[in-house]
């Protein structure tokens, strides 16, 4: 058993809750939860290993590492062959008033160095709060690790009273882009219709409420006003494939 070899303090407790988990979600299939999982009960089991003075406890925890991370290793690799074939695809689905999610909590695994452009369709950033939850999306772009140089936005045009704002809106964002060295392509289109999110190291993530998926806050002056993390949300699901050779939308 995974703690079958440590001790009772805290630091072993904890590694062994991760550690089982890490090994429920492997018999479910479920690799790429179950690979986190393993990467911070190793770490974890670390520590304990720093801690440890029994000469015998030592050796067989090393043991036991060494096992986790060959199987941690072994997951990574079928990831890897999955990415490599196309056929990756991971589903998050969000209850309603679920909180957790930001645009950094959900896409940062997604974003490193690679990424210099993005392609984004979505048919609703009309409104001022989806003007808002698009800047939002852009800021976490512009932030390391990315180098973006390009962000291409599909979106529907309002015919209504809103056309002026969404025009201006985009606008000052595709500005405000500029001075930070970033290109914003604007496209129209009135027949689009779905949601989806590419970045040219091959990941591609489908919300089924795109980017608007938050809720009104309470108030001005209510956790998750600022801090999306904290803000309720809609119900909805999250679909994320990897596909080697991203084409533009």
């Amino acid at each position: 058993m995974a703690g079958s070899l440590l001790g009772q303090d805290s630091g072993s407790t904890a590694a062994v809750t991760v550690i089982k988990r890490a090994l429920e979600l492997e018999s479910e299939s479920r690799y790429p939860q179950a690979l986190v999982c393993y990467q911070e009960g190793i770490d974890m089991l670390l520590q304990v290993l720093k801690g440890t003075k029994d000469v015998t406890k030592k050796c067989n925890l090393r043991k036991r590492i060494s096992d986790y991370m060959d199987r941690a290793e072994n997951i990574k690799k079928y990831l890897d062959q999955e990415k490599e074939a196309g056929k990756y695809h991971k589903q998050i689905k969000i209850e309603e008033n679920a909180t957790g999610f930001s645009y950094e909590s959900l896409f940062q695994e997604y974003l490193n160095e690679t990424v210099t452009e993005v392609w984004i369709e979505d048919p609703y950033i009309r409104h001022t709060h989806q003007l808002y939850n698009f800047l939002r999306f852009c800021e976490m772009l512009v932030k390391r690790p990315c180098k973006i140089k390009t962000i291409h936005l599909l979106t529907s045009l309002d015919e209504g009273s809103g056309k002026e704002q969404q025009s201006s809106g985009l606008e000052e964002i595709r500005e405000s882009l500029r001075n930070h060295g970033v290109q914003l392509e604007l496209e129209y289109s009135s027949v689009i219709h779905d949601r989806e999110i590419r970045f040219n190291n091959g990941w591609m993530i489908k919300i089924g409420r795109g980017l608007d998926y938050f809720k009104k806050p309470q108030s001005r002056f209510s956790l998750g006003y600022c801090d999306f993390d904290l803000r309720p949300c809609h119900e909805t699901t999250v679909d994320i494939f990897h596909n080697k050779h991203t084409q533009k939308i």
